[in-house]
């Protein structure tokens, strides 16, 4: 026998070779349930008007996008929500009181999305809108005009100041509020599933915020709170809706508490809380007094976490990277500032927030493992650069969010580039997500997900550099991609008009990724969002094809190419096993050699292609192309 090199692949990964970054996939690593609702939106329902419904280019374009969650209560507006009158009191608006029927948002959003979840509020704060009577005559006092004075309380009779945010004199709560109880606000709960009330589907408005940002009622509902009531008195009125609303809906999910900005995470009335001889956090706090309350009643008190954020940059290279904030522990956040007294006490070396990661630790500390409670983010606004950073930042928090468990996801401000990048997530995401881990993560990452049948993957790929393409290599482990091509769609260069209008007509570019020995190599446009789309199967590739010297002779494969049935003519060698690869590497079958006989035949049945057949001997291996057309 003469020796040869054995034909090898080695062709197939040389365009990856030189890649700058390294993205490493195991299918069987850090699996998590992607939550659906971390594709919600805030305010897509106008409850203010009575007759209102969706228009059919709105319908269009949520359903397309795929939106799941709807937070349909309005913000700082439903902390005085009457759902008896149908009447809510805005803070920011002279206090006026409007009509506002939640009732109708939510029968329109169960009659067109009815597999999604819409999301409402209780009421903590004991007063709620009464009538609008007493309302600040803002039409006929500049045409109803933003200025400066509409945060004056001017509703209730008050005396407006020409200038300023402060009123010459208050206007009187009790005129146009009225008390409002924990059996009032969860009253709503029979108004809304009952035969005799709306008798909607309570399993698709699961989920309830206990109000909204009580950190900074002394300055939101300054009327009726001037003085911000303390840390443990919210918690008791917390407590008290909480019990009540489980009492009529067992299932409940209950999302507090609902904290304003990365100051509030931390602090309470602009300080820590003192508790059982030492300082608190105010989210530590509330943690852990929800674990003594759990504790002394035996219900469930807290199902998600939820809070706020609002960043004041105005930096591209900061925006893109605030996905940081959650969960990285080795992000210094260029707007640290509440975390410094996370401890209860300032601390100004502290500008580390992964807000998440600590909130899953105290609830590790106070409720145990195996507690249940989820995390939520249901307000976020950022600063707008252009459509390509807005994608960027989303597609990264959404992606962080995959990956960690979060449950709820509502940004509150929506921006040019959020609807391309809502639906490049819910049409190609999978619901299971896995490891993926880049070799510079602050540039690159990638989101991959598999479904339950562990036959598809897809894997979002998000390049934040503002000006640099980045070559990436994709390596995968415990999972053998098939095909070899797969489509792959990229959101770049957006333009600063809002582009998607439906599942056809959006600014998604697809090409195609080639495939080589289980990796992939793709070049990322800058500042840019991509999803490659792949079949396959969970599993290990076969071991590569070695590129040991291999033993020629005279052996002969035919017909070849193939239409059918392989035979080979081993002319007197013996060996002991045949194996069949296709040209990535990856082994088809194999099959115990007949010492005795000098025919082989392989009755495989094969799709068109080109295989590689290698025959095992005692004293090395023989390799033989086959062509097999159709």
């Amino acid at each position: 026998m003469k020796k040869l090199l054995f034909f090898c692949l080695t062709w197939f990964v040389s365009g990856v070779s030189n890649a700058q970054i390294t993205i490493k996939i195991d299918a069987k690593a850090d699996l998590k349930p992607i939550s659906p609702y971390i594709y919600g939106r805030n305010n897509s329902v106008a409850s203010t008007n009575p007759t209102w419904v969706f228009s059919e280019r709105d319908l269009v374009q949520i359903r397309d996008a795929g939106v799941t969650f709807f937070r349909e209560s309005g913000g700082n507006n439903c902390t005085k929500y009457n759902w008896r009158r149908k009447l809510q009191s805005h803070p920011d608006w002279y206090n006026n009181v409007y009509a506002n029927d939640w009732g109708n948002a939510a029968k329109n959003i169960q009659k067109y999305f009815p597999n999604a979840q819409g999301m409402w509020a209780f009421q903590l704060l004991g007063k709620v809108a009464k009538t609008n009577a007493f309302n600040f005559k803002d039409w006929e006092y500049n045409k109803s005009q933003w200025w400066e004075g509409t945060a004056q309380n001017l509703a209730g009779n008050g005396v407006l100041s020409p200038t300023g945010t402060k009123a010459k004199a208050e206007g009187d709560p009790n005129l146009y509020l009225e008390n409002w109880t924990a059996d009032s606000t969860v009253g709503i709960l029979d108004n809304w599933f009952s035969k005799s009330g709306l008798n909607l589907n309570k399993d698709k408005i699961q989920y309830w915020n206990m109000d909204n940002e009580p950190e900074i009622w002394n300055g939101t509902h300054d009327d009726v709170m001037p003085k911000l009531l303390t840390a443990n008195q919210f918690i008791d009125k917390y407590v008290d809706v909480a019990k009540a609303a489980k009492a009529k809906y067992p299932t409940i999910k209950l999302v507090g508490p609902v904290t304003a900005n990365e100051w509030q995470w931390y602090n309470w009335d602009n300080n820590g809380i003192g508790y059982d001889g030492r300082n608190y956090g105010w989210l530590e706090f509330f943690i852990r007094r929800i674990a003594e309350e759990q504790k002394k009643t035996n219900i469930r008190l807290l199902d998600v976490l939820d809070i706020h954020f609002y960043p004041a940059t105005k930096k591209q290279e900061d925006i893109v990277q605030l996905h940081r904030v959650f969960f990285d522990k080795n992000y210094a956040f260029p707007e640290a500032n509440g975390v410094r007294r996370v401890s209860g006490n300032w601390d100004a070396t502290q500008n580390k927030e992964y807000i998440f990661a600590r909130i899953n630790e105290w609830f590790n500390q106070y409720l145990g493992a195996n507690h249940g409670v989820t995390l939520g983010l249901t307000e976020i606004g950022v600063e707008y650069v252009d459509a390509s950073t807005t994608s960027v930042w989303y597609a990264s928090i959404m992606g962080e969010f995959m990956k960690n468990g979060v449950e709820i996801f509502t940004p509150w401000s929506w921006q040019n580039g959020m609807w391309e990048t809502l639906h490049l997530f819910t049409r190609y995401n999978k619901s299971i997500a896995v490891r993926g881990e880049s070799s510079n993560e602050v540039l690159v990452s990638a989101y991959p997900s598999i479904n339950t049948a562990k036959d598809s993957m897809s894997v979002v790929l998000v390049n934040r550099s503002p000006s640099a393409a980045q070559t990436t290599s994709i390596e995968f482990n415990n999972f053998v991609l098939s095909g070899q091509d797969a489509k792959t769609f990229t959101l770049k260069s957006l333009p600063n008009s809002e582009t998607f209008v439906s599942r056809t007509q959006n600014a998604l570019n697809e090409t195609k990724t080639i495939i080589s020995n289980n990796k992939l190599s793709i070049t990322l446009a800058p500042m840019s969002v991509t999803t490659v789309v792949l079949a396959g199967k969970e599993g290990q590739l076969a071991a590569p094809l070695s590129n040991e010297p291999s033993f020629e002779n005279e052996i002969l494969v035919y017909p070849n190419p193939s239409a059918g049935k392989i035979i080979i003519d081993l002319k007197n060698q013996v060996f002991e096993k045949l194996e069949l690869f296709d040209l990535r590497g990856i082994k088809i079958s194999e099959q115990i050699v007949d010492k005795k006989s000098n025919v082989v035949e392989v009755n495989q049945s094969l799709q068109a292609g080109t295989y590689l057949i290698k025959l095992n001997g005692k004293t090395g291996f023989v390799t033989k192309k086959v062509v097999v057309e159709k």
